[in-house]
């Protein structure tokens, strides 16, 4: 993949941040204010990593959000309290409105966790038990109850459901208060102990019955064997994160934001990750029939034709 160097991107981009400046006062670059998610996630962690490379170049400062995740992410955008959103895939296609995708930015995987000295070995396990789907305005509230009636398990009445962050959900479980978890993100997520007080559940028998009932948006992937130290491989539901926005984001914030996730990709991995995410224009333009940004896709145009 053809690269630009720190100068040639500057030259590249730089015209477009002076049109978005006409008329200001100020030197400052313009500001894009994007919704991540929960502190100590992968969204959080990608966010600040896209902020720190564009700071960096100098074209564009990144305000990054905290919030509870994709539900609420795609709230704020359509509401226009943010410019951009990190989100999963499938909310995006349960989302109202049209939105559109700068990239397709690394891959979730659903974890579902849960003592590691208890009874449940697999998501049918869960009948009569408590589970924390996610959040409040997490991707997991609806990715979570799409798993539970694949399994033929009814959320609700079969399983009782709660919504916590993930560090509560957690401590839940230590204090027997909840006997699972749902989350979703990449791996591995540090505040999950692995193997020593939680156990991840297979769930790669689902993969199918998830696409025959939702669609095609899940994937079939696995937690590699010590991507939690000492825990072996788990196959599990994948999903697409995307970085969306609307068609009224201005071209030129379009083009040097995907001009980042081209030229600055190897820095925009959380190093933790390293060996199970990655970008480049192969992932980055398979946006699960999200149409690209105008402004998006003429940057990707512009390195492959």
């Amino acid at each position: 993949m053809t690269r630009l160097g720190r100068r040639g991107f500057l030259t590249a981009t730089a015209g477009f941040g002076a049109a978005l400046l006409t008329g200001c006062a100020t030197d400052a670059p313009p500001t894009v204010r994007l919704a991540a998610g929960e502190v100590g996630g992968f969204y959080d962690a990608f966010t600040a990593l896209l902020a720190d490379a564009a700071a960096a170049t100098g074209t564009l400062h990144i305000e990054p959000v905290t919030t509870m995740g994709s539900l609420e992410n795609l709230e704020m955008l359509t509401r226009g309290e943010v410019d951009a959103a990190l989100t999963l895939a499938d909310a995006v296609h349960s989302a109202p409105g049209r939105l559109v995708a700068l990239g397709r930015v690394y891959e979730n995987y659903l974890q579902l966790a849960v003592r590691v000295d208890g009874p449940i070995g697999a998501v049918a396990d869960l009948r009569g038990t408590r589970i924390s789907l996610g959040a409040p305005g997490s991707g997991a509230t609806l990715t979570g109850e799409r798993l539970l009636r694949a399994a033929d398990l009814n959320p609700g009445s079969d399983v009782t459901l709660t919504h916590l962050a993930l560090r509560d959900a957690v401590t839940a479980i230590a204090d027997g208060n909840a006997d699972a978890l749902l989350w979703a993100g990449g791996v591995p997520t540090g505040i999950l102990d692995v193997p020593h007080t939680l156990r991840l559940i297979d769930m790669g028998a689902l993969v199918r019955p998830m696409r025959d009932r939702f669609g095609y948006l899940y994937d079939r992937v696995v937690i590699p064997a010590d991507a939690y130290p000492g825990a072996p491989a788990v196959p599990t539901i994948g999903v697409a994160n995307l970085l969306v926005t609307t068609d009224t984001l201005a071209p030129a914030l379009a083009d040097v934001l995907t001009e980042l996730l081209i030229t600055r990709a190897d820095r925009l991995v959380p190093a933790v990750a390293a060996g199970t995410q990655f970008l480049d224009v192969r992932s980055l333009i398979g946006t699960d029939g999200v149409p690209l940004h105008p402004g998006a896709a003429r940057v990707y145009r512009r390195y492959h034709g």
